[in-house]
């Protein structure tokens, strides 16, 4: 796939992100992805493969927050097999923090599925709003 497609699947998955679906994007995770956060958040670190991504960033993301996570997409830009997303989180923890986090994504798209994918995020956010994994 050409860096254009790569954009369009990523552009498709924040779409129904930001309606609270994220299925379409844990969708286009490969089985071998790897997913780094930065930083040195108790959540910063390389999740290894789709498994690990689910059971380990996900589930529990998901078990802190109030509602489903909401996350739009405001920038796209793609070259060869990268693609960056820059989005914002609008979000609540169960205990009522205010969760709204700024991302920054370089993803690497291979046959379709993202392979690798770097987040940068405010990571005292992280760090004072969500407990540890």
């Amino acid at each position: 796939m050409n860096a254009v497609e790569n954009k369009e699947l990523l552009r498709h998955a924040f779409t129904e992100a930001a309606k609270g679906d994220g299925r379409p994007f844990v969708d286009l995770l490969a089985d071998d992805v790897r997913w780094t956060i930065i930083g040195t958040t108790a959540w910063s670190r390389t999740y290894e493969g789709k498994q690990s991504v689910l059971d380990d960033l996900l589930r529990p993301l998901s078990r802190q927050l109030r509602g489903r996570n909401i996350i739009a997409a405001e920038r796209f830009i793609a070259e060869g097999d990268l693609v960056v997303v820059e989005g914002r989180g609008r979000n609540s923890t169960v205990d009522g923090v205010r969760y709204h986090n700024q991302y920054c994504w370089v993803f690497r798209l291979a046959g379709g599925r993202v392979r690798e994918l770097t987040e940068y995020a405010d990571t005292q956010l992280i760090a004072s709003a969500l407990q540890a994994p």
